[in-house]
């Protein structure tokens, strides 16, 4: 996936109340459950409807790495569904979301401002529009470099211009070189 998308999952997996199943076994028979039937989940896993059975029936107990890998991302992606909703309207709407990131940070202002690019570490909490914007984005599939413009913006408002109290001129805030990105609800 992407940077900032993996990590607003990241955000949000931290709401669930109970922890996903971690073994073959059990990930296979929750995957089976949610998409009805050991077919859709072969296809969905690109392996055999027989592998699938022989996992449910918990006749092979260790997958290869990459198939590990796919049953763990899947199962993550449709873990606890509500409590995943709950968190990001809570979010979109009256908590915000917290940035902590490492990255290169400048921007472009009238001449005679420093506006040179530098590593910066901030941890800023953002208000709940850009919390909304970034997961409304995420969820109509916007890239990784799209998702980088939106958190910009949100450091522009928050960071650079302090809710409209300084900086009033810039014209844009560059984010890159990321060292380090979490986010936090």
């Amino acid at each position: 996936m992407s940077l900032i998308g993996d990590g607003l999952d990241a955000a949000v997996q931290k709401a669930f109340t109970r922890p996903a199943p971690k073994n073959a076994g059990p990930q296979m028979r929750y995957l089976v459950k949610q998409l009805g039937g050991t077919k859709a989940v072969a296809q969905l896993l690109r392996v055999s409807q027989r592998t699938v059975e022989r996992y449910v029936k918990d006749q092979i107990k260790k997958p290869r790495p990459g198939l590990a890998a796919r049953i763990e991302r899947e199962v993550k992606n449709r873990w606890q569904p509500q409590i995943r909703a709950k968190a990001k309207a809570k979010a979109a709407s009256t908590g915000g979301i917290v940035i902590d990131t490492r990255a290169r940070l400048g921007y472009t202002a009238p001449i005679g401002s420093t506006d040179q690019d530098r590593i910066r570490h901030l941890t800023i909490a953002l208000p709940p529009i850009y919390a909304a914007r970034l997961f409304d984005a995420q969820e109509q599939g916007a890239s990784d470099a799209r998702l980088q413009e939106i958190a910009a913006e949100a450091l522009k408002e928050v960071y650079f211009q302090d809710g409209g109290r300084r900086a009033g001129s810039l014209d844009e805030v560059r984010f890159t070189d990321i060292e380090h990105l979490e986010f936090d609800l």
